[in-house]
């Protein structure tokens, strides 16, 4: 069943992300709330922030090995809580999604842009990364109350 549910959060990642693609153009941004948020196309050749610029095989082996731990890590304990069950789940969703694209296309699609006016500027995002943040918030909060 957990394989099911990263398959089909990754899925949901890549139809976002086909959606911005054929729909989005680099430099044209469609506003949903002005001011605050607005789908920008983006083509990001690096980690978070843009890190790691165009460093393709290093980011893909990284991820791969990352993902692969996680993958044993949930298969293999049985005794684990539901919340660290969610958490690796939205992680290796998110990485893997992420890998998709770096693998097929040379960069990620990013395309959700959240800022506030000329005070605050995110940077571009997608879906992969907002189940990475949210799985790594959770795990976070997991380590620092779970009780033993």
């Amino acid at each position: 069943m957990k394989l099911l549910y990263i398959f089909l959060l990754v899925m949901a990642d890549q139809l976002t992300k086909l959606i911005a693609k054929i729909n989005l153009y680099p430099d044209v941004n469609i506003d949903l709330i002005s001011g605050y948020l607005s789908l920008t196309y983006l083509e990001n050749r690096g980690a978070a922030f843009g890190m790691f610029k165009n460093k393709k095989f290093f980011l893909v082996g990284l991820t791969s090995l990352v993902i692969a731990f996680m993958i044993y890590y949930l298969l293999k304990n049985k005794d684990i809580s539901k919340y660290m069950k969610i958490s690796l789940i939205l992680i290796i969703s998110g990485a893997v999604g992420n890998l998709i694209d770096r693998i097929t296309k040379g960069y990620v699609v990013d395309f959700i842009h959240f800022y506030i006016k000329n005070i605050f500027d995110w940077p571009v995002f997608n879906v992969a990364d907002i189940f990475v943040v949210c799985g790594t918030i959770l795990l976070g909060i997991i380590i620092l109350f779970a009780k033993e």
